[in-house]
C-alpha cells in the first residue's frame, strides 16, 4: 500500500471545506451566458461532527459570469443545523473561520466564522463577504445549541 505523500497531508483540510451545490434558482435570463443565480451550497463543519451549514448567495452570469471575471453580490445567507450526533476531534479556539470560498476573481471573499457561546452551550455561525479594500456591512448568522451534556471544549 502506498502512502500519502507530505504534501497531500497539508492541503486535506482544503479538500474537506470545500462547498457541496445543493441546488440552485434562475432569477434573470441571460441571452449571452449563464442567467444570473441564487446558489445553496452545504458546509460541514471540519471540526464539529454533525454540523452543516447551509448558505445561499447571488451567483453572476451573463459574459463576464461565464469569463470567470463578475464579482457576485455581497448579500448571503447562513442556516446551520444539527444533522447528527455532534462530537468534537479536539477542543475548539473561541472564533475560528471554518469556511472561505472566493467570489470574484481577486478582491471579494465569502466566509463563514465560528463563535463558542460558552454561557449557552451554542455554536455561533456568521457570514459575510470581505472586500480587499472596503468590506459590505451585509451579514447572516445562525447558531446550534448543543445539549448540555455535551459540553463544547474550548481551547
Amino acid at each position: 500500500m502506498r502512502s500519502f505523500s507530505p504534501i497531500f497531508l497539508l492541503l486535506l483540510p482544503f479538500v474537506v471545506a470545500r462547498a457541496e451545490p445543493i441546488g440552485e434558482v434562475d432569477t434573470v435570463f441571460k441571452w449571452i451566458g449563464p442567467d444570473h443565480k441564487i446558489l445553496v451550497e452545504a458546509h460541514d463543519d471540519p471540526k464539529v461532527n454533525g454540523v452543516t451549514c447551509y448558505t445561499s448567495r447571488a451567483k453572476t452570469g451573463g459574459i463576464k459570469g461565464a469569463l470567470g471575471v463578475a464579482e457576485d453580490r455581497s448579500e448571503a445567507a447562513i442556516a446551520c443545523r444539527q444533522v447528527g450526533p455532534i462530537s468534537f476531534a479536539k477542543p475548539l479556539p473561541e472564533q475560528e473561520e471554518v469556511f472561505s470560498e472566493r467570489i470574484s476573481l481577486v478582491f471579494k471573499k465569502l466566509r463563514i466564522v465560528r463563535m463558542v457561546d460558552r454561557k449557552r452551550n451554542t455554536l455561533v455561525y456568521l457570514t459575510y463577504a470581505e472586500r480587499l479594500i472596503e468590506g459590505s456591512p451585509q451579514n447572516s448568522v445562525t447558531a446550534v445549541p448543543v445539549d448540555r451534556a455535551t459540553p463544547i471544549p474550548v481551547k
